[in-house]
């Protein structure tokens, strides 16, 4: 390593290492950062000169240069793509990060999105110019009804977090209507989803949680004795982050609903039981569906996800402007509640527009050439691919919980102990190999935690080699390889970083070094 922290030298041929003149690694390019590269005057593309000099930034002059690098334009093509070569992706391999549901996006979605009757238009257009995209909501969300058996959806919420925000207010208006103020508690497992409970005070809840049972699952017993006059409600993952089940959720239903609360189902997995399970038949009264996850995105999608909001009966009327409605001249949006079709109990607008068109488009692209059989084979498959990786491991891995699992496999860092291996060890272990490390030390119920999701759309091809590597690794860590493991990964672009100096004295911004004169003054 240089004292810059790059690497200057490759294994040599007889397994020793030995320098690089460049510090190249082969196809693995070495160079400064671009601001490092800056030549002042380069340039890739000349402009005139202004016509005039008059500035129109309300009266505030600039005080310096905006510190852009000058570079001409090879200099930056090189740059960025030897950049993208250093990242990971869905495109490159198997990406097995649990509760996220990294999955391949077919290209066919990706084209749709970008058709220009779609991704050209603009919300505020005249409504009579953009019926084809409200059609396009209308179907999406008459999908999302039919999936889950709910009557009412709310399309414009921003990914799964303002999901659960929009489910929260529209209990929190429900109980207000009810003339029920004093129900401000709401009880949350604790292997749900960690923006849950921050979701429920941000809305003005107080969080109770409930505890797990031995087997990973909601304890019913403590769920019970924890119901009174002031509970709001329950927020609840199914299946929850151990990647279970909740074998118990229409006895909770009754439960909350027996003692006057609402049911909130974080649906993030949904792409477990999407076409198989109807959340309105479990008894649950409000779900947010993460488009990005379930119905191909790129996961988070580059920008603001898509986390559509279904709603039971009890809720529907307090769906949060805008929705599209059908009137004598076509689709249009009910925006206020002046406007014809306001059930004028919604609780207000949750954000600007209506939702993330393209995110829409890719979602009812990827719906339609499913169809219902074929949703109903990709949640089969997810659960499948999952339950052959925990098969083919749980002989050398330690699965945190006895039996089948739903879409990830969760195990446990009990394999490793007495080798002096981490769990974080072991991961970056699994770089070196090509791949992509799994969700680690998540969720914080299990000790030392190894979350693995494989989607649906993994090969069993591509499976088999990913549990070969992994059941490799756990013996070389039974072999007492634990300092190949602690100096992990080593045929990466950079070395393991001190995570704990990086998270508490993080450098946000280059800046250039100091000349020596001025330093040593």
């Amino acid at each position: 390593m240089n004292n810059q922290g790059r690497p200057t030298s490759i294994p040599s041929a007889s397994g020793e290492v030995a320098p690089t003149i460049s510090g190249n690694r082969a196809l693995q390019i070495e160079e400064a950062l671009i601001f490092e590269q800056d030549s002042p005057g380069s340039t890739g593309v000349d402009l005139p000169e202004p016509a005039t000099d008059e500035l129109r930034l309300g009266g505030l002059r600039p005080r310096g240069q905006i510190g852009l690098p000058g570079l001409a334009e090879p200099t930056v093509v090189r740059h960025y793509t030897r950049l993208s070569q250093k990242n990971y992706a869905i495109d490159l391999g198997l990406y097995p990060l649990g509760s996220c549901t990294m999955k391949h996006n077919p290209r066919l979605n990706e084209r749709m999105a970008r058709l220009p009757g779609f991704a050209d238009i603009h919300p505020l257009q005249p409504q009579s110019t953009v019926q084809g995209a409200l059609a396009l909501i209308d179907e999406l969300a008459g999908w999302l009804k039919t999936l889950t058996g709910m009557p009412a959806v709310a399309m414009s919420p921003a990914a799964g977090a303002q999901g659960e925000l929009c489910g929260l207010m529209a209990i929190h208006a429900a109980l207000d209507d009810r003339g029920e103020g004093h129900r401000r508690r709401v009880l949350v497992p604790e292997s749900a989803h960690g923006t849950n409970p921050a979701t429920a005070a941000l809305v003005g809840f107080t969080i109770d949680p409930i505890p797990a049972t031995a087997d990973g699952r909601v304890d019913l017993a403590a769920l019970e004795a924890k119901l009174g006059p002031d509970v709001a409600g329950i927020m609840l993952t199914n299946p929850n982050t151990c990647g279970l089940f909740e074998r118990d959720i229409r006895r909770i239903a009754e439960l909350i609903h027996g003692a006057g609360g609402y049911f909130y189902c974080d649906g993030a997995n949904f792409n477990a039981i999407v076409g198989r399970v109807r959340p309105a038949d479990l008894g649950i009264d409000a779900m947010h569906i993460n488009l990005h996850k379930t119905f191909s995105t790129p996961h988070g999608g580059g920008g603001p996800g898509s986390g559509p909001v279904v709603l039971s009966d009890a809720l529907a009327a307090f769906v949060p402007f805008p929705h599209v409605a059908h009137g004598p001249d076509g689709f249009r949006l009910i925006e206020g509640p002046q406007d014809p079709g306001a059930t004028g109990k919604e609780f207000g607008r949750l954000k600007g527009f209506h939702g993330q068109m393209g995110m829409f488009v890719r979602a009812l692209a990827y719906i339609l050439s499913h169809g219902a059989d074929g949703l109903w084979q990709v949640a089969s498959d997810a659960v499948l691919n999952a339950n052959y990786v925990m098969a083919r491991l749980q002989d050398v891995m330690t699965p945190s919980f006895d039996g089948p699992c739903m879409h990830e496999a969760l195990f446990d860092d009990r394999f490793l102990k007495g080798t002096g291996v981490t769990t974080l060890d072991f991961a970056k272990a699994l770089i070196d190999e090509g791949f992509h490390p799994m969700t680690m030390y998540f969720p914080l119920v299990v000790h030392g935690a190894l979350l693995i999701e494989p989607t649906e759309t993994e090969s069993k091809r591509g499976l088999d080699q990913f549990i070969d590597v992994l059941r490799g690794l756990a013996a070389r860590a039974r072999a007492g390889e634990a300092e190949a493991f602690q100096a992990a990964p080593r045929l990466t672009p950079r070395r393991r970083l001190d995570e704990t100096l990086a998270a508490r004295r993080p450098v946000l911004r280059w800046q250039p070094e100091a000349p020596q004169a001025e330093a040593a003054e």
